[in-house]
């Protein structure tokens, strides 16, 4: 159920079957441009296909120039309650701008915004989340994925009364269900390619988990053109969340995947710490490879039969295996450099 409409993004295209792009939203002031610069690369050395930074007035306009020479991904320009900050980020060069028509002024200035859109070819996101649902909707189906949904599409269709078609449209809540089923329900009422995520997901360990169940359903269902991994967390960490899903999915070629034992009374040695060591170790590997950490060699080597190269536990030694079939037997305390070698070997 991907979209149907394809929408440039600077030089990206999302919807109509092309790779879902990850996106994430910049913490720095955007007038900042040295740090907004710094916090820009880290994000796109993570992995990161989009970022968004709130423009909050013609200081941060004036700073868009002077990032997009130090980076190759697309910037969008977020504004709120000012029509004129999203004119001046069209032709300021944003490569696409994040609005609300219900909140930056009358039908007017909305036309006046759709006009530079479309002079421009600048695609716009626009949608609701559960803060910004319009009144009409709240009083006809309450605080729900209808009235969130059907919120949405009433903005779309603000815009393409003015001939806006590079429409991407999002529906957000804090609530997984209320996102899976409102994002279903945009999914089955227009083509536009949809940005998906959980809003206001918490910090990272819940916002991973929220996020992950409603990215998991509705992506699995062909929903979801574009996705945010929203977490009070670094922004990095966001991308990094994004990523492992989307792999996960099968949706884009993963890095190296590290699974692990969840252990049991049979385990002899500390198969959680030496996980994380060897998670913490892979995780710039860019080269598909699955590494298994399993508990023992009871059934370690085979539940991991699949993995490129393992590492079970065996009383005071551990066993280093390929494909399930065993190739050296280590003391414990020779394990990280051993097992770290033949990592190595698997990324020559």
């Amino acid at each position: 159920m991907s979209s149907v409409k394809k929408v440039k993004i600077g030089n990206i295209r999302i919807g109509g079957g092309e790779k879902i792009a990850v996106q994430s939203m910049a913490t720095t002031k955007l007038e900042n441009v040295s740090e907004s610069v710094v916090q820009s690369l880290r994000l796109q050395n993570a992995g990161c296909d989009i970022i968004r930074f709130s423009v909050l007035d013609e200081k941060d306009v004036k700073a868009i120039a002077s990032v997009k020479k130090e980076i190759s991904m697309p910037l969008v320009a977020d504004i709120h309650f000012d029509y004129r900050l999203a004119l001046s980020c069209i032709d300021g060069g944003a490569d696409k701008i994040r609005i609300n028509p219900g909140n930056i002024g009358g039908e007017d200035k909305v036309k006046e915004v759709a006009a530079a859109l479309r002079e421009k070819g600048i695609p716009v996101r626009v949608g609701s989340n559960t803060g910004s649902i319009e009144k009409e909707f709240l009083e006809k189906y309450g605080r729900s994925y209808l009235s969130l949904a059907e919120s949405a599409l009433k903005r779309v269709a603000s815009l393409e009364k003015y001939g806006v078609e590079n429409i991407v449209v999002s529906v957000k809540a804090s609530d997984v269900l209320t996102t899976i089923r409102a994002n279903e329900y945009i999914a089955g009422k227009c083509g536009y390619p949809l940005h998906i995520g959980v809003t206001e997901a918490g910090t990272e360990y819940n916002g991973v988990i929220k996020n992950s169940l409603a990215l998991g359903a509705l992506l699995s269902r062909g929903v979801g053109d574009t996705v945010r991994v929203s977490l009070s967390a670094d922004p990095v960490r966001e991308v990094i969340a994004a990523k492992t899903i989307l792999a996960d999915l099968k949706l884009i070629e993963g890095g190296a995947e590290v699974i692990a034992c969840p252990t049991c009374g049979r385990c002899r040695w500390n198969c959680m710490e030496f996980a994380s060591l060897v998670e913490d170790y892979v995780k710039n590997v860019k080269k598909p490879l699955k590494i298994a950490v399993m508990g023992c060699v009871v059934n370690g080597p085979g539940e991991a039969k699949d993995a490129d190269v393992g590492i079970a536990g065996s009383g005071e030694s551990c066993v280093i295996f390929r494909k399930g079939v065993p190739v050296k037997t280590v003391k414990k305390e020779d394990a990280k450099q051993e097992f770290f070698g033949e990592i190595d070997k698997c990324l020559r």
